[in-house]
């Protein structure tokens, strides 16, 4: 078991700035590689803690903001356009940017694309799910994907 200090959210892990204990193959061929942890040590704590603070200058202020994020999000269908074949087959795929824009976009506000989150990989127009992290509050945004013109 490796003991890491996680520098970004990991779903099911935790969040940045936890101290984790994961299985020496998910630290070696995962976690460090990309980016989202580094190995812990006894300097580290002084890591943890720029890293929790900067956590917490992030997060939403208070619970009641969090509340009207979230209702502002599942109001209504966020429209995402985006380069297209004939048979409605995208160009690349929709990424958590694109959502993060399309949200600014409608004028519902700023979300961290490091909390949007969707199963699979968007390749087609149509209608999707995706989930936003907004506080301790999970928010379900609808999708539009339509082609751009």
């Amino acid at each position: 078991m490796s003991k890491l200090i996680l520098t970004n959210e990991v779903s099911g892990l935790g969040s940045a700035g936890d101290v984790v204990e994961v299985k020496d193959g998910y630290a070696r061929n995962y976690l460090i590689p990309n980016g989202l942890a580094v190995i812990w040590s006894r300097g580290g704590e002084k890591q943890v803690t720029s890293i929790r603070a900067a956590r917490q200058a992030r997060a939403i202020a208070s619970e009641e903001e969090a509340k009207a994020l979230k209702a502002k999000l599942e109001e209504k269908a966020i429209r995402i356009a985006v380069k297209a074949g004939k048979d409605g087959r995208l160009f690349g795929s929709v990424k958590t940017s694109d959502v993060v824009d399309a949200v600014a976009a409608a004028g519902l506000g700023a979300v961290d694309k490091r909390k949007v989150e969707f199963v699979g990989a968007i390749k087609s127009t149509g209608e999707y799910e995706a989930t936003v992290r907004v506080g301790d509050l999970v928010a379900n945004l609808k999708l539009q994907v339509v082609a751009a013109k």
